[in-house]
Parts: structure tokens; sequence; C-alpha cells
């Protein structure tokens, strides 16, 4: 299939938009946290609950949105979604307590809870199989994008206005997002499903009994977890109180973490394609990248600070490889499941990230601040391990059901 310049343009830029939105709003608490605690007075484990909020929220909304994305389509419902996070960062602009910050943070991730989803979905209407690896890796450009632009130019605007003016203006821009969504996506032949909704629950059902998907879930799920917890909230505080950084240079690392992730996105996007034509399947690839991003957690849970920043730069490429079970899960249902297959998936990574970042937080608040005000060493180090240590019991768990199930592997295009 081959689709015209201008026809690709229409459906990259609009859904590129949306995941660069809720890309933003994802990981911009891992700079403005330090306002957030001087102004609205929270703890670690509140700064924690607060920010996963938004994981929550995302979560919830996955099997209605994988059942809505197979019914509407996807342009109608992320441009209906989008008007959502819109009002969400309008209210935490607002808001004066944690339980008003709370409110606009789900929101948000009610809203944004489509981004990339949807846009996985219209890809597999438009685009062939063996492409999805590049053109789902593309897509998350747009969200390493988002990330980037919400470390070091959120650090800069700050200088302008405060927290509250960044969230308004994103609430404006927000809700351009949605309009150009629903105006310039093109519709796709088989955008809009025939199913009744007993047959799409029945669809649903087919996804979590799939020996297939729980192969792939448990350490999709623990490695998406960690990359989200920890990029989206503690890795500024991590370099804050353990490399001594200040203010900008945390922004500037994780702008660095940020061109990471972008690169990551890509390479690992482009690599899968190149080397699915050597009869290399995505998930070898997937699985090469997340056990060294295994090994790379386990080097800032040791703490070697010396090595900062090539640990954090390494942190946000590989950890973009666990972004590929996405596009093989696609090509394991038929096209009519897609996108409750990857909701489905999404579902648990989210409760799983929203989980992560809050438990990070208690973790950590079981120690002592120390004598700067900052957290305690070992509060990272505990919190950290106890998430890469659940990637070790995931990763066990794949090899052990692949080797069980003769050809599981080679099923896993």
């Amino acid at each position: 299939m081959s689709l015209r310049p201008v026809l690709l343009l229409r459906v990259f830029i609009p859904f590129a938009l949306g995941y660069f939105l809720s890309y933003l709003f994802r990981t911009v608490n891992a700079v403005i946290a330090p306002d957030l605690v001087r102004d609205v007075g929270v703890d670690p484990a509140s700064l924690g609950l607060l920010t996963s909020a938004y994981f929550l929220a995302f979560a919830a909304f996955q099997l209605p949105l994988g059942v809505l994305l197979d019914r509407y389509g996807a342009r109608r419902v992320e441009a209906t979604l989008l008007l959502f996070a819109a009002a969400g960062a309008f209210i935490f602009a607002r808001a004066e307590t944690l339980t008003g910050l709370m409110l606009g943070r789900a929101l948000i991730g009610l809203g944004v809870s489509a981004c990339l989803m949807a846009a996985f979905k219209a890809f597999t209407l438009w685009f062939p199989p063996e492409r999805l690896p590049l053109a789902n890796g593309i897509q998350m450009i747009s969200g390493g994008i988002g990330a980037l632009a919400a470390t070091t130019p959120v650090e800069l605007s700050l200088q302008l206005t405060d927290w509250r003016g960044v969230f308004l203006i994103l609430s404006g821009v927000t809700v351009l997002a949605a309009i150009c969504v629903f105006l310039v996506v093109p519709e796709a032949e088989g955008t809009q499903s025939g199913e009744t909704l007993r047959e799409q629950l029945g669809g649903i059902r087919r996804v979590f009994t799939s020996r297939t998907f729980w192969t792939i879930a448990p350490w999709a799920v623990t490695a998406q977890a960690a990359y989200l917890s920890i990029s989206g909230l503690w890795s500024g505080p991590w370099l804050r109180d353990l490399a001594n950084y200040d203010r900008m240079a945390v922004a500037n690392t994780l702008m660095g973490v940020s061109l990471a992730m972008i690169a990551g996105y890509f390479a690992f996007g482009a690599l899968a394609e190149r080397l699915a034509r050597r009869n290399i399947q995505p998930m070898t690839v997937a699985v090469a990248g997340m056990l060294i991003f295994i090994f790379v957690q386990c080097m800032l849970v040791l703490q070697w600070t010396a090595l900062t920043l090539p640990l954090w730069v390494l942190f946000g490429f590989f950890g973009t490889a666990c972004i590929l079970p996405y596009a093989v899960l696609s090509q394991s249902f038929p096209r009519n499941l897609s996108g409750r297959a990857n909701t489905g998936l999404n579902l648990l990574v989210f409760v799983a990230a929203f989980a992560a970042q809050w438990v990070i937080g208690l973790i950590i608040d079981l120690w002592p601040q120390t004598a700067s005000g900052g957290y305690n060493a070992a509060g990272y180090s505990t919190g950290f391990g106890l998430i890469m240590m659940l990637q070790l019991a995931a990763a066990i768990w794949y090899f052990v059901s692949i080797r069980s199930k003769p050809g599981a592997e080679s099923d896993m295009a």
C-alpha cells in the first residue's frame, strides 16, 4: 500500500500533535515538581500520587477506549477526548488544593488516553503490517519531542510566567489540537465497526484470554511502567538529590534524555523493520533492547553518579524498545481487534505506571530528608530497585513461556 505525501501528512501530523501534548503533560511534573511542593506543600508520597493520577485515569479508560476506537474510529474519539484534556489543564492551572490538582491531572489523563492508541488504530488501517513498527516508532518520536518540550523549554518559560500560566497555554493549544484532528484526519475504509456491543465485549475477552498476549504483556508492562514513572517524575528529583544538579542542569539533562528518546523510537522502529526483511522478528529486537534497559536501571540503582549523564541518556534511548510489543500485538490479532489488543496492553501499562510512580514516592518517604531538604539516596535505590526486579521476573516469565510453546517466538511477528 502506498500513500500520497499529502495524505500521509494528514494521517501523521494531527495524531503527532496530540501525542506531543500527551507526553508533555505526562512528563512536565519532573520539572515543575519543586514549584508544586512550594506552592501546594506536598510530600513525596502526595507528589507521586498527584502525578500518577494521570496514569490512573488514563488506564481506567483503556477498555472503553478500545471499544470506541473499533466502533467509531480514531478521528472522532481522539478529537472528543482532547477537549477533556484541555478542561483538565485549565482546572490544574486554577487549582489551589491537592484535590483540585488531582482532578485536573486526572482529566488530562482521561483526555489524552487516546492519543497513542488512536494513531496505532489508524495506522493498522492505512499501512501494511510490515510497516507498523516504523510507523509506530515515528509516532513515538512526537512523544519524545513532547518530553523534550517539557524540559528546558518549560524551565525557561517559568522565567516569564509560572506553572499556572504554562498550563493555561497548554489548555488552549489542546483545544486547537482537537480541532486539527477532527478536521484534518481522513476516514479510512473499516474505520467504524459493524459489531454489536456484545461482539465487541467478546473481542476484549478474546484478547485477555490469548496466550500470546500474556506471554508478551508482563515484561512490556513492567518495562513501560519503569520508563513512564521514572522519566515522568522521579528522574528530576534523582538528578537534584544524588547528582547535586541545580534546576537548569536538571532540565538540560532531561532534555538530553528526551533527545535520546526521540533517537531511540526512530532507531528501534527502523531496525525492527529492516531486520524483519531478514526474518528477525520485532519481538527479538524488543527483547534485546529491554534487557539493556534493565542493565541501565541496575547502574542507576547502584547510583553510579560519575556516569550520570550517559546513564540517563541510555535510559532514555533503550527504554523506547518497550514500544515494539504494541506492533507485535497489532499483528497477532485481526484488524478489527487491533484497537482492543493495544488498549488492553495499555490498560495494564498505565495501571502499573500509576502504581510505580506512587509506590516509589511512598518508599522514598520512608527515609528522613537530608539536611539540604532533599530525599534520601537509600529511598531512590530501594524504589528503583523494586521496579527493576519486577522487570527481571517478567523477563524470566517471557523466556519460560516461549520455551514451553513451540514456535511461540516465531509467531510474534
